[in-house]
């Protein structure tokens, strides 16, 4: 009964209805330092896809064919925007706030590639990482069932039993390796290191 009588009490102080009812709160705005949503430029696109690739939210961006050629559409409610895609894109097709612009006015950009593990204790040797890359397969369209290949151009091969990775740098992170692995044996992740670039390509 005390308790309660404490609460009434402490409930019906003029201040703490006055705080209660008439507190007034800042409007929520987006701090001049954020990353906003990607926006278009108005730069021709050229469907590289280099802005979904680099993506990290699923089904955050996708570039879709448009009347008058291709555009990247971005879905604000799966965009986390982080504000790669607009580093990736060659074309400058999208923009996306303060940030990035004084990262361009600077000569500053994030450089990323993509990096290849596979765990032999996992690894069944089956070859399905192999055949079913795309980049091997345009490489070696011989490219055996087994994941073998005469080429030593492609990404990667079974070879002495094991899968040997060869070219890393030509993958560009589909990871349709990792899908296709009946055992999760393989990973694909994304690298990325803060670069200063030359005056000239800015």
């Amino acid at each position: 009964m005390r308790s309660i009588i404490y609460y009434l009490r402490e409930f019906l102080r003029p201040e703490w209805i006055r705080k209660f009812f008439f507190a007034k709160t800042a409007p929520l705005e987006t701090p001049s330092y954020f990353k906003g949503y990607p926006t278009l430029t108005g730069n021709e696109c050229t469907a590289c896809l280099s802005c979904m690739m680099i993506c990290p939210a699923p089904k955050a961006i996708a570039v879709l064919r448009t009347r008058d050629g291709w555009e990247p559409e971005i879905y604000p409610g799966h965009c986390i925007r982080c504000g790669l895609c607009v580093e990736a894109c060659p074309e400058g097709v999208l923009s996306s706030g303060r940030i990035l612009d004084v990262t361009r006015r600077d000569g500053t950009a994030f450089w990323s590639w993509y990096h290849l593990q596979v765990d032999d204790n996992l690894c069944m040797r089956c070859g399905n990482c192999c055949v079913s890359c795309p980049v091997n397969r345009e490489i070696d369209p011989q490219l055996a069932g087994s994941g073998t290949s005469s080429s030593d151009e492609v990404i990667m091969r079974v070879e002495g039993g094991r899968v040997r990775i060869l070219h890393e740098e030509k993958c560009t992170g589909c990871k349709t390796c990792e899908t296709q692995c009946p055992n999760r044996a393989i990973r694909v992740a994304r690298m990325v290191e803060g670069v200063q670039i030359g005056e000239a390509e800015v």
